[in-house]
């Protein structure tokens, strides 16, 4: 999968269940998502969404705000783990 791709499926996913009150087209890849409206329920929901979607777990190393503050660090994040060994 090319990285525009995973940016493209990301970005619909962040559409879907971040409940940005401007919506995600008014959000750049590097905007704080958390400034932009975007509540921690919101941020799980997205974590598991991008779980199902790209077949991948969240290590507990990567459960936090930081992980989830922009399109461009969910992109590195599911980057890194589509990268990563099974198991």
């Amino acid at each position: 999968m090319g990285s525009d791709e995973l940016r493209v499926q990301v970005r619909a996913i962040v559409a879907q269940h971040a409940r940005l009150p401007a919506g995600i087209d008014v959000v750049g890849d590097d905007d704080d998502l958390y400034d932009a409206g975007m509540g921690s329920h919101s941020a799980v929901s997205i974590m598991i969404a991008l779980e199902g979607a790209f077949d991948v777990e969240f290590p507990d190393a990567l459960l936090n705000k930081g992980t989830f503050r922009s399109i461009s660090s969910i992109c590195a994040a599911v980057t890194g783990l589509l990268g990563s060994p099974p198991g």
